[in-house]
């Protein structure tokens, strides 16, 4: 096929560069295309062709336009110009908007420009030629064109099989098929790591479906593709690291999206709400289990109220962006305080909306608001509007479970326009079942600072955002209870319901006896978590005299003064990643040093075991660039980090150094191999411990994580002061199952006999030369707890907030029962056959009755 010549003309006057001569390697190395760049003498740049915009840098600065013929031509207006933020760049199209040549794309102030940013040299590349050749023109570097002139021509379309793959055979452009692979299809959460995926790589990235595309720098872009479990689709990559970029994509589409610790479940066996219910009982889905008692009340969350009518796009744009900047802010800090505590769920939440917040389409249907007269508030208002109205179009459960997140941003952006309140809450007294349409996270927060007894929803599911929040705070909640449900509710305000969510009902007209049976069962689980608390601070010793540890898993300091009020006997595991997150650079030595001196003083004179920097190729750190790989579990993480990053370690190492008294420390490593490894630390520590002049030094040990650890205990043992086991990782590798994946939840079983064999290698190497505890989930599971201190475990390491219970378990417990019986166990077929037999002898070393369930397990 073949077809007339393609002329793109000159955006603005000014002087010619070639584009080798760029200064940038982007550009100059013709990573994203041909091209040529104009050091201009204007301040509007125009349209080198006619045809649709089909990309609008969030920060103005680039734009690309894919013409009538269908080029894709990139104008980037100067270098590092995003680093701006828009700042003193006005742009005049928006996403979608047929343009005619000439047309300008935006005005831009040249003196602010010019001290601020890197370079005023703005490349026009063709990203796309779409099989056309490149034809020279007559032009050098100093020459300068006017406006209009031609800049660019690309020769008639070439014949199929003239078309070589030239840009993928260098690396530099990639295309591959793929099935997405994730349950709940391309939702918020995997929409916005898409986008961190290029982000990180510096590529440009997109998805081509039924002859629709959609670049990653649009979260709303991405899901309008509609995409669900089982769907082909093609994946784009641009970039100097389009093969990293490409292999991290391809891992997370065609990876199953894994669930939280305890959200698996929650949303696999929440009962379906059932039509057989008795009159005066409404049915959901359990989105959190518990009963509570209480009052019912109303949440209705109104819009802000905004102005309708604003000044001009001119004068309205900026307050946009800076209320958008200002929210922005906002989130990262919800985002950065989740991440230090450990709660991934939660910063996943925050970043995808943050990823939304930028949004160029959404931004740009706004902006486009702004021109018929609209104020920002109102503005913003629409366009999620009609964002909603898209998601809702799909008929996709889970893009209209996204809804909700979607409102939550509509909220807090209309809210810095705000002429009231409009916070809708009414007259919600502490202990009230709250029954709402929806919730947004953020409402979910504000509520909860009013201790409702329990949460009924007439939308959501158990998957969305909300329900996973209520999981992680213990909040009774059940969600989808139906859009009958405000107007059957209507009549029982302020009457006493019963919430009972551990089977998926609101019961409207419960008798006294009901309420009182209801409120007796709260008050033995009240009454039954108090003593267990007032002897939290007391030791452990089981029924046949093997004293425990119980210590908590923390993240800060903050936490390692909860652990010491809830009675932990020191602290098992403080993930220190948590200073690392969230920043621009690595933390001083002197901030790292104050946060350990904090949780070593928290806990008095109890041991405190601070793990080593445990982060890796599938957790990056902004400052920190790792190559991309298409299984981080097996990539460069833990002590591995050490080998490339020494510097990284040395500091660390000298912060906790500096710990007084260093008798309370001990220093843990991730992700030990052998014991030469674990080895190579100590030398590094007693080397910096001499430059330092210490007289004393910390204990030091490491994790078992790795069966080549486990296996070679022995030998570590001789290295370590102490070892860990870390369930979690070491039944990941030991039966090479993806933790993170749904679809394998159920067979990745700590009791699963060949893991458990891994963890009897470890306690039998070890030949009582050092304690062996345990830090991962299973030291906290009723059923693996237990056989773990059956098996010769000194130290279980819990949640502080279980600390209390596990304690008062252990003392009922009777460790010889199940000892006599470890052998039967490893020698069972599967992790079922092990649980079966398990559940009857945990219920006879604690000498309580089993029931017919755990008979049944």
């Amino acid at each position: 096929m073949t077809s007339s010549n393609v002329t793109l003309v000159a955006p603005v006057k000014g002087v010619v560069v070639p584009l080798a001569d760029v200064p940038d390697p982007v550009f100059a190395e013709g990573t994203l295309g041909q091209g040529i760049a104009l050091d201009p003498l204007g301040g509007c740049l125009h349209a080198p062709c006619a045809g649709e915009v089909i990309q609008c840098a969030r920060t103005h600065h680039a734009f690309t336009i894919k013409s009538d013929e269908g080029v894709e031509v990139l104008v980037h207006l100067g270098l590092d110009t995003v680093a701006l933020e828009g700042k003193g760049i006005e742009p005049c199209v928006s996403l979608g908007q047929r343009i005619e040549v000439g047309e300008p794309l935006c005005y831009f102030d040249v003196d602010q420009l010019v001290c601020e940013a890197v370079s005023l040299v703005t490349p026009l590349v063709v990203l796309d030629a779409g099989g056309r050749e490149w034809v020279s023109l007559d032009l050098r570097a100093g020459d300068i064109v006017q406006r209009g002139d031609p800049l660019v021509v690309l020769g008639p379309e070439r014949l199929d099989d003239d078309v070589t793959d030239e840009e993928g055979s260098d690396g530099q452009a990639l295309e591959r098929s793929l099935v997405l692979a994730i349950e709940s299809g391309l939702h918020a959460r995997p929409a916005a790591r898409l986008r961190a995926i290029a982000r990180d790589h510096q590529v440009s990235l997109s998805l081509l479906r039924d002859a629709r595309t959609a670049s990653s720098d649009s979260v709303s872009a991405l899901m309008n593709l509609g995409l669900e479990c089982g769907d082909d689709v093609v994946i784009r990559v641009k970039g100097r690291q389009a093969e990293a970029a490409l292999a991290a994509a391809m891992a997370l589409l065609t990876t199953p999206e894994g669930h939280g610790p305890g959200q698996a479940e929650a949303a696999t066996s929440s009962p379906a709400p059932s039509v057989d219910l008795p009159a005066g009982q409404l049915a959901g889905l359990v989105a959190s289990a518990g009963i509570a008692t209480g009052p019912l009340a109303t949440l209705s969350v109104k819009l802000p109220e905004v102005p309708l009518e604003g000044l001009g796009r001119k004068l309205e744009s900026p307050r946009l962006k800076e209320a958008l900047e200002r929210v922005g802010r906002q989130l990262e800090a919800a985002r950065e305080r989740a991440e230090r505590s450990g709660q991934t769920a939660e910063a996943e939440v925050f970043e995808a909306h943050q990823a939304w917040l930028e949004d160029p389409d959404l931004v740009a249907s706004s902006i486009s608001r702004l021109e018929e007269g609209l104020s920002p508030g109102q503005a913003w208002r629409e366009a999620l509007d009609a964002e909603a109205d898209r998601l809702r179009a799909t008929g996709n459960p889970i893009l209209i479970g996204r809804i909700a997140d979607l409102r939550d941003l509509q909220r807090q952006v209309m809210l810095e326009f705000s002429e009231g309140e409009g916070s809708g809450f009414g007259d919600i007294t502490p202990g009230a079942i709250v029954v709402a349409e929806d919730l947004t996270p953020s409402t979910f927060v504000d509520l909860c600072a009013l201790k409702p007894a329990g949460i009924c929803l007439a939308a959501g599911g158990t998957t969305s955002h909300v329900a996973i929040m209520a999981r992680a705070r213990g909040l009774p909640c059940l969600v989808a209870m139906g859009g009958g449900l405000m107007e059957a509710t209507e009549s029982c305000l302020d009457r006493a319901v019963v919430l009972d969510a551990d089977n998926g009902r609101l019961e409207l007209e419960p008798d006294q006896a009901r309420r009182d049976q209801v409120v007796a069962d709260i008050a033995a689980r009240q009454a039954r978590a108090e003593e267990e608390r007032a002897e939290a601070h007391l030791e452990v010793v089981t029924r046949d005299n093997r004293m425990i540890e119980v210590a908590a898993n923390i993240g800060s300091a903050e936490e390692a003064r909860q652990a010491s009020d809830c009675g932990a006997d020191g602290v098992g595991l403080m993930r220190s990643e948590f200073l690392f997150l969230g920043r621009d650079a690595a933390p001083e030595e002197d901030d790292q040093r104050q946060e350990y001196q904090a949780s070593v003083d928290a806990l008095g004179s109890r041991p405190v075991i601070i793990r080593t920097l445990d982060i890796g190729a599938d957790k990056q750190l902004p400052y920190l660039t790792l190559p991309a790989v298409p299984n981080p579990a097996l990539g460069v993480r833990g002590m591995r980090l050490w080998q490339t990053q020494p510097a990284l370690l040395d500091t660390q190492l000298r912060a906790l150094l500096g710990v007084k008294p260093l008798r309370h420390l001990r220093i843990m490593v991730p992700m030990v191999s052998d014991a030469s490894e674990l080895e190579w630390v100590r030398e590094r520590m007693e080397a910096l411990a001499a430059e330092m002049r210490l007289t004393e030094l910390p204990l030091l040990g490491a994790m078992i994580e790795v069966p080549s650890a486990a296996l070679c205990s022995a030998a570590m043992a001789k290295v370590a002061d102490f070892l860990s086991i870390g369930t979690n990782d070491l039944t990941q590798y030991g039966l090479a199952m993806d933790r993170e994946d749904p679809q394998l939840a159920a067979q990745a079983d700590v009791l699963h006999p060949g893991v458990l064999r891994l963890i009897q290698a470890t306690l039998s190497g070890t030949a009582n030369r050092c304690p062996v505890g345990v830090c991962g989930a299973a030291a906290g599971d009723d059923l693996a707890g237990p056989l773990l201190v059956a098996m010769g475990v000194s130290e279980l390491s819990v949640e502080p907030s279980r600390i209390a219970s596990v304690k008062a378990r252990l003392r009922r417990l009777d460790a010889a029962v199940i000892a006599r019986e470890i052998d039967t166990l490893l020698a069972m077929p599967d992790a079922a056959s092990v649980r079966k037999a398990l559940a009857p002898l945990v219920d006879a070393a604690l000498d309580v009755e089993p029931t017919p369930e755990r008979i049944l397990t």
